[in-house]
């Protein structure tokens, strides 16, 4: 498997920054992320998007992967069908910038029926499967053409919470350019992750690695890899298991800590032990 990391994991500072940062740490590639503005926005030129590219090349890091955050104010799933459309283009969008970039996923959230980012709204369930799955059937011709896979992640929107019902929406849009993007540490919410990488197996296309600790809850119970309850050695017999040697992306949270570039590196030293490179 290949050791990446979240460019969310990171202190504000430019993508060169980070990417030297990322390298120094010992890791292989970065997930970058699709923003409103900065050096990879939804107004980024072709040009841009290269030059970044390059960057990242002459840091020696990869770009395999573009996250971003910009579904949790634009809902696939949302009422209004104007707020859909605009989902919609946000995933063209980011396929697009993948493609420039290099990347082969990226990383989507499937919709809401309920979200922290807007704890009032609420869609109804059945509405919700409806149009997210009627959204992923019309976007996966887009992201063959493209050459870029759609990975669904599995996120406290209080929607597509079962494993099971996961594989099968992901078994409904039938296409190989959309699968799953496993974060282990979502799911011990309602969930244990060697339990859903079985049920998910070849429909996996990006792993996130977080850790949780139930005991606490909410966004506090999220704590440095090795330090909460997600059982990594289960994690890594399945992931072996159902074949998957992809990449594994550290995704952690330094908004309120100090010594970032500290975390950073112990994020390294721990993934190689969950990887057993030590």
């Amino acid at each position: 498997m290949k050791k990446g990391i979240s460019i969310w994991s990171f202190a504000p500072a430019p993508l060169a920054s980070a990417f030297a940062l990322a390298k120094d740490a010992g890791f292989e590639g970065v997930e970058v992320a699709l923003d409103e503005t900065g050096e990879v926005s939804l107004t980024s030129t072709e040009g841009e998007l290269l030059a970044v590219r390059r960057t990242a090349a002459d840091a020696g890091i990869a770009l395999y992967s573009v996250a971003s955050g910009l579904y949790w104010q634009h809902w696939l799933t949302a009422d209004d069908a104007a707020e859909r459309e605009k989902a919609k283009d946000i995933v063209k969008r980011q396929l697009d910038t993948a493609a420039a970039l290099g990347a082969d996923t990226i990383l989507v959230l499937p919709g809401c029926v309920n979200a922290f980012s807007d704890p009032e709204r609420i869609v109804d369930y059945a509405a919700a499967y409806d149009r997210a799955l009627e959204a992923m059937r019309e976007l996966a011709p887009y992201a063959e053409g493209v050459g870029v896979s759609i990975g669904l992640e599995n996120v406290w929107n209080k929607f597509l919470t079962s494993p099971l019902e996961l594989r099968d929406f992901i078994d409904r849009v039938g296409s190989p350019f959309v699968g799953s993007y496993l974060d282990v540490g979502n799911i011990l919410a309602n969930g244990y992750p060697d339990q859903w990488i079985r049920i998910l197996g070849e429909r996996i296309k990006k792993v996130h690695f977080k850790d949780y600790r139930t005991a606490v809850g909410g966004l506090d119970g999220f704590v440095d890899l090795l330090a909460g309850d997600v059982d990594y050695p289960a994690v890594m017999r399945a992931l072996c298991d159902v074949g998957y040697d992809g990449w594994v992306t550290a995704e952690m949270i330094p908004a309120y800590r100090h010594h970032t570039s500290a975390i950073l590196y112990n994020t390294s030293y721990a993934m190689d032990r969950i990887l057993g490179r030590r």
